[in-house]
């Protein structure tokens, strides 16, 4: 409160409530979520400045996504070091960026703060606490390698910590796979702050024809904000203009024909104005963006164009077996009609394209089940026997293998280690754009929710399709493209209903018509 009397700042009530946090919590591992623009950066440089004032022999290391970050912090901490009536005497006459010792401190070796990116080397150091200040971001979580890696690094942070020593992670979440939603599920200490304390969404499909929408949270003063779309074209309704409110609901004047957000409790109405709002929600391009950036909710931020959260899981195996004289394949109650399997031939490298094979069964009403969706390991020659027993426990007609780059010799040895068998193999060189293979097939399917997914397929194909994206040329997505195989190679079914459905009395045949014809048959 020194400081912000110091720099003419109105300080909300959202900075109290996060500087007796940070004062407050001593675990040893505790997450800083605020919304973007709340100046939880800014804070957290103040805090590093009175950990330093209560004890000057703390060692603080701060990570950022890269040096160039992480020494934003540093500054920061400085500038409070250098101008705050408590701190000027602290600061010995020269210090550094990168790091700084303040007077009091009695290791040499290790500053009072340092500075580093996440992706430095930082062995030898040791620290009381580590901080990682928005380490992630979109370039360093596109790929699920690249959260793995980013962990790796994170993980170092274990071995600087002294005994006793507190990690601090602050930031918004970028990604569904989330650091930060991974530290909580963990049992870390959490403030998590949102834009908006209350929210109620009506997605596209649930508001082409209605007019009024409920809502089950407290009106604050400064009212309800209700949103329609996002991006360019969204709009901030006007109350008592484009709709009228009452305690539970909202009745608009026309169906807003596009998803419908309704809020309320802003955290910090006097700088995030509804002008301001507004504006951020038309620059920001997808509802994922906005939701985690704003709602801390852990969500990739481009738009998911294979939701897998669309398949329908369900965790039974198939059954063979003789009815009514004859052999039939029984999924749970459903009868599978057609099974087809493709194989995405790699060499199953570590650091290479995975070898992917996958298995989609149909049944009569032309629903899909994605049943198996495999990485194979190992030479050709032991992923062609992963395969045979696949094969056999499922008792597959005939499996396809692409035979771009490894697949034109894998072909030959499949076939002869299915031969015995008796299960075909045929080739297929692609040479349609990839992505567009996978988004055609997937893409209609998913949004009629026609496919099921066995529960080790949904684990196999999550993250690939949580972060693929149809713009990207080179991305994992070889689960994709052998499940997008499989799928292609199915017949289109129609199911039985339609041939039941019973014509409406005044229908008249429209289809032309040769007339009747009387034909004599002999079969003397």
């Amino acid at each position: 409160m020194i400081w912000a009397k110091v720099q003419g700042w109105r300080v909300p009530a959202l900075h109290v409530r996060i500087c007796q946090w940070l004062q407050d919590c001593r675990d040893l591992v505790r997450v800083l979520m605020v919304f973007r623009g709340a100046a939880k950066s800014t804070i957290f440089g103040v805090y590093k400045a009175w950990c330093l004032y209560c004890d000057p022999t703390r060692r603080n290391l701060i990570w950022g996504e890269d040096a160039r970050l992480s020494k934003k912090m540093t500054r920061d901490t400085l500038t409070v070091l250098r101008r705050h009536p408590l701190c000027r005497a602290m600061l010995p006459s020269q210090v550094g960026v990168e790091e700084f010792w303040v007077k009091g401190s009695i290791d040499a070796r290790n500053a009072s703060m340092a500075a580093y990116g996440v992706m430095s080397n930082a062995t030898g150091s040791r620290a009381d606490a580590v901080d990682f200040d928005d380490i992630e971001v979109p370039k360093n979580i596109r790929s699920q390698e690249a959260r793995e890696k980013l962990r790796e690094r994170i993980s170092e942070s274990t071995h600087i910590l002294v005994p006793g020593g507190q990690k601090t992670y602050i930031g918004t979440p970028h990604t569904h796979d989330s650091i930060y939603e991974e530290q909580i599920a963990g049992g870390a200490a959490v403030l998590k702050i949102p834009l908006f304390e209350h929210h109620k969404r009506y997605d596209g499909d649930a508001t082409q024809n209605d007019k009024r929408y409920g809502f089950n949270f407290h009106l604050y003063s400064d009212g309800l904000y209700v949103f329609v779309g996002i991006g360019k074209y969204s709009r901030l309704l006007v109350d008592g203009v484009d709709y009228h409110a009452t305690k539970r609901e909202v009745v608009l004047l026309k169906p807003p024909g596009d998803t419908l957000d309704i809020y309320s409790g802003c955290a910090w109405p006097e700088r995030f104005t509804r002008a301001d709002i507004e504006r951020r929600r038309k620059d920001t391009r997808t509802l994922n963006a906005w939701d985690s950036q704003y709602g801390l909710e852990a969500k990739p931020l481009h738009a998911v164009r294979l939701d897998p959260d669309r398949l329908r899981p369900y965790n039974v195996e198939p059954l063979i077996e003789m009815a009514n004289g004859e052999v039939r394949m029984m999924l749970g109650k459903t009868q599978i009609v057609s099974a087809t399997a493709r194989w995405d031939c790699a060499l199953g490298r570590i650091n290479g394209d995975a070898s992917a094979f996958g298995v989609m069964f149909q049944n009569e009403a032309g629903t899909y089940f994605w049943h198996r969706s495999v990485a194979l390991t190992g030479d050709v020659f032991q992923q062609c026997k992963q395969i045979k027993a696949i094969v056999e426990d499922l008792q597959l007609p005939r499996v396809v293998v692409e035979t771009n780059g490894l697949g034109s010799m894998a072909v030959q040895v499949l076939r002869k280690e299915l031969r015995s068998i008796g299960c075909g193999v045929a080739d297929l060189h692609e040479t349609a754009d990839k992505n567009k293979r996978i988004l055609d097939a997937f893409e209609a399917p998913l949004s009629a929710r026609v496919i099921w997914a066995h529960v080790s397929t949904c684990d196999a194909v999550y993250d690939e399709m949580k972060d693929w994206r149809p713009d990207v040329k080179e991305q994992p997505d070889n689960h994709l493209d052998a499940g997008a195989g499989a799928l292609k190679d199915q017949p289109m079914r129609i199911g039985k209903s339609i041939g039941r459905a019973v014509a409406a009395p005044n229908a008249a045949p429209w289809r032309p018509s040769a007339g009747d014809i009387e034909v004599e048959l002999d079969f003397s």
